[in-house]
């Protein structure tokens, strides 16, 4: 084969997506590795360790195959997480789609938030990675909101300030997560007696007199789920208002 041609197919293959590859009927199985079993494993090294910890070789080791069996599926680090993202989203059970526009995004915007803070490495991960079971959650929002007789810049416009409510509300909750995790804090009043000497003297130069009415007042401070469903239904009340649905 001449060394153009066979350059060419190289660079064809190169191209073909984690996701079309896996589509096409398998080969003939010489163990029992699978796509579902790597990224069920990659997942658990995650969940336990970070995401810094799954790499090709403690992969294989955990798996108890060759350092190079896991590349019949994935090409390396990249696709295997997309694996995993994919096998995180297989975990969210998609509301039915009887449920109307409003009920079907606050469904989507729980269930999501469940499965982040599962598997709080997550927040890492790009959330336009485009998997099967990652794209199934635009698609079930974007059809709920399509019987509504939007156009199709305003459908994608409403899902993405949702998906950007969630996304931006979780990653502040991981945050201060981890932030504890690392002080070994294990409570917000651990927290905020860690923080006080700083937020002390903020407070005692006179600059942030409605900030200062919440640290004496608030009572919902150690409530996330509480306050994610507020701004949930604030960003909820803000669509139907200007769309008029």
């Amino acid at each position: 084969m001449p060394a153009q041609e066979s350059q060419g197919k190289s660079e064809n293959k190169s191209q073909v997506s984690l996701w079309e590859r896996l589509e096409r009927p398998a080969p003939a199985p010489r163990s029992t590795l699978s796509p579902h079993r790597i990224a069920a494993v990659a997942v658990e090294i995650a969940d336990a360790e970070g995401l810094d910890a799954v790499t090709m070789r403690r992969l294989a080791t955990e798996l108890g195959v060759a350092p190079m069996a896991a590349y019949r599926y994935v090409s390396g680090k990249d696709e295997l997480l997309e694996l995993m993202v994919d096998f995180v989203y297989g975990e969210l059970t998609l509301p039915d789609d009887t449920a109307g526009w409003r009920e079907t995004m606050r469904t989507l915007a729980m269930r999501t938030r469940a499965v982040l803070l599962k598997h709080p490495w997550m927040a890492r991960t790009s959330v336009l990675a485009l998997t099967p079971n990652r794209l199934a959650v635009p698609e079930r929002m974007l059809a709920t909101l399509d019987v509504l007789g939007l156009n199709a810049d305003t459908m994608m416009a409403v899902s993405r300030t949702v998906t950007a409510y969630v996304h931006g509300a979780v990653d502040a909750e991981i945050g201060l997560l981890r932030l504890m995790q690392e002080r070994g804090w294990s409570s917000g009043h651990e927290t905020r007696s860690g923080l006080a000497p700083r937020m002390t003297w903020l407070m005692s130069t006179g600059r942030y007199p409605t900030y200062q009415r919440y640290t004496l007042e608030a009572t919902r401070k150690d409530d996330p789920q509480w306050q994610f469903e507020v701004g949930l239904e604030c960003v909820l009340d803000g669509i139907a208002a200007h769309m008029g649905i």
